[in-house]
């Protein structure tokens, strides 16, 4: 049997689409009868409000997955100078603490990214357990920072040195590397000078069973207060890359559609900024709750109408949304203010599950924000042909067996 370490930043009971997709990876590997370690963060910073004061094991076996926790100087909700200095201690706080709990060989690390700088312990690791190492990348670091304004000015250049010298580095050690868009692997193909038959197109998978036979009663809509609405829903993390202020002025300029409402589910270091933009601005229909847990979130989306994304038009890379596929596996349409370089515009295209606009085209938003709810007859539609995309095209089964002519 063989011994898969993965490597990631965050996992349940963390909320956020990278931790669920990491455990759904962990969890699709044990089911193909591999041994499966995870190491990660201690949970911190994206907690259901019920286990914010939970205090969590070091080490646990969590249904046959070996998971290790790591206490970590603070990796969010700081500014980015603080930031960029705990994520270069990150890999030798990991490399240590993995050293201590796993004696035996391990044969494959899977290591995702962002944060970059956690993908140098996969040279590390490489080295001391001859494992093949693996680089799953999300987000092209430093490349996404800079078209997002967040490394911007003389003052970053040396950061800027620094993040590219440690991409170089990964790329060059990993013995293979995924990324979740053709159009992304092309760029790191073009751009980044990654060799073609190192890096394979692996789209991002979704647990399609925990949104199946829901049992509970969880009644998101009635605990919001928001019976007899027409509610666009958005659960996760309020980040730079999502660029919210977007939606909340396509929200103010659809507010003579009384009914319609923007609910925002979730936190994150953009937050205040969204809730200031929407007092600035008198906007009475989007509203913000916190997270929500992973058992609920499928409940949650089930609730409510229509799912919304949002990428910041700053991005530059083809960056395809997680929520689109939790979106898709409770068979939700959904409207997406994508920057124009995304595939999640091809995505929404093939599955005949939604609509796209580009994220600053403010006329455009609005047009198809009033198109999918004068369309309330063809959502049911809509929301099926989402979720038969998502069953035949994003089961993590399928991923894991993409994944496996690395081992």
């Amino acid at each position: 049997m063989k011994n898969i370490l993965i490597v990631a930043d965050i996992y349940p009971p963390e909320v956020s689409s990278a931790a669920h997709l990491m455990k759904e990876l962990a969890e699709g590997l044990k089911k193909r009868g591999y041994n499966v370690w995870v190491a990660t963060t201690y949970p911190k910073y994206y907690l259901p409000k019920e286990l914010e004061d939970q205090k969590f094991k070091l080490f646990s076996d969590e249904a046959g997955i070996k998971v290790i926790r790591i206490k970590t100087l603070p990796l969010k909700k700081v500014n980015f100078i603080i930031r960029g200095i705990s994520q270069l201690i990150l890999p030798f706080l990991f490399f240590f603490k993995i050293k201590k709990y796993i004696r035996e060989k391990l044969d494959v690390v899977i290591i995702y990214s962002p944060p970059l700088p956690l993908a140098l312990i996969g040279g590390m690791i490489k080295r001391r357990y001859e494992a093949k190492f693996i680089l799953n990348i999300q987000d092209i670091f430093p490349q996404n920072a800079i078209d997002l304004g967040m490394l911007k000015g003389w003052k970053y250049k040396p950061a800027i040195w620094l993040f590219e010298w440690i991409e170089k580095k990964v790329y060059k050690k990993a013995d293979g590397i995924t990324f979740h868009s053709d159009g992304g692997r092309k760029f790191l193909i073009e751009k980044k000078g990654v060799p073609a038959e190192k890096i394979i197109t692996l789209h991002n998978w979704i647990d399609i069973e925990p949104f199946k036979n829901l049992s509970q009663d969880i009644f998101f809509r009635e605990k919001f207060g928001l019976n007899g609405k027409f509610v666009f829903v958005f659960g996760g993390i309020m980040g730079p890359a999502q660029g919210l202020e977007f939606m909340v002025k396509v929200a103010q300029n659809v507010s003579d559609l009384k009914d319609l409402v923007f609910l925002l589910v979730g936190d994150g270091t953009e937050k205040q900024k969204i809730e200031k933009v929407i007092n600035n601005l008198n906007v009475k229909n989007v509203i913000i709750k916190p997270f929500v847990s992973k058992e609920e979130y499928p409940y949650l989306v089930k609730d409510f109408d229509v799912g919304f994304v949002c990428l910041s038009s700053d991005n530059k890379t083809s960056f395809v949304p997680g929520k689109i596929l939790g979106y898709m596996a409770a068979a939700k349409p959904i409207v997406a203010f994508l920057n124009k370089e995304s595939d999640g515009f091809a995505v929404l295209k093939e599955a005949k599950c939604g609509y796209a606009a580009n994220s600053d085209n403010l006329e455009e938003a609005e047009r198809i924000t009033r198109k999918i709810y004068a369309e309330k007859n063809r959502l049911k539609e809509m929301g099926e042909n989402g979720f038969k995309y998502a069953l035949d095209n994003l089961t993590v089964e399928a991923a894991v067996k993409k994944l496996e002519r690395y081992f």
